[in-house]
């Protein structure tokens, strides 16, 4: 007997359910949907939330126990950083064949190059401009530039100047100017 009772006790429970549905609208069953999933999310995460407090709540290391930052180079350091990052004069004449051979490489026609020696006396360095006229790809042109600036950190590249004779013609001319900065006893 047991099993019928609950069946009309279920029985009245859901007619009671839907006559309270029907009175209240759906709107306010929605709103109380709402709020009862609001309440439920709550629950669950109120674990996750206790952790989180728990992990802000730990003190912080103390100042020492950081890592302080290097100090600062000094100015003689950093001179003598910019000196040791010079190439050294008497080998200027190798480090134009350097950049023929990445010319060759970048598959450029590079005949011939202007060359010019200097010296500035205030920072007693040397300088090697080396003016290269090159045609091939526009594409090549920059990578030869970049591949030279990378083989020679002492150099810069200092003037770039593009010429094509039409707009459709894929070879490029192109003059490069390049200052090599070296080591070395004025000439």
């Amino acid at each position: 007997m047991a099993g019928p009772l609950n069946d009309v006790n279920l029985a009245a429970l859901l007619l009671r359910g839907r006559i309270a549905v029907q009175r209240l609208g759906a709107p306010a069953c929605v709103a109380a949907a709402l709020c009862i999933a609001g309440v439920t999310a709550w629950a669950w995460l109120l674990p996750e939330r206790a952790g989180q407090a728990r992990l802000m709540a730990q003190p912080l290391p103390a100042p020492s126990t950081l890592v302080a930052p290097p100090p600062a180079p000094s100015a003689n350091q950093n001179l003598a950083a910019f000196y040791e990052v010079l190439g050294e004069k008497r080998h200027a004449e190798q480090q134009v064949k350097v950049l023929f051979d990445l010319a060759a490489k970048s598959n450029l026609t590079l005949n011939q190059g202007e060359y010019k020696a200097g010296y500035d006396k205030a920072s007693q360095v040397s300088t090697y401009q080396i003016i290269l006229p090159v045609k091939g790809p526009y594409q090549s042109i920059w990578q030869f530039a970049m591949q030279g600036l990378r083989e020679m950190p002492f150099a810069s590249l200092d003037e770039v100047a593009f010429r094509r004779e039409t707009i459709a013609e894929p070879t490029v001319e192109a003059r490069l100017r390049f200052t090599l900065y070296l080591k070395g006893q004025q000439p």
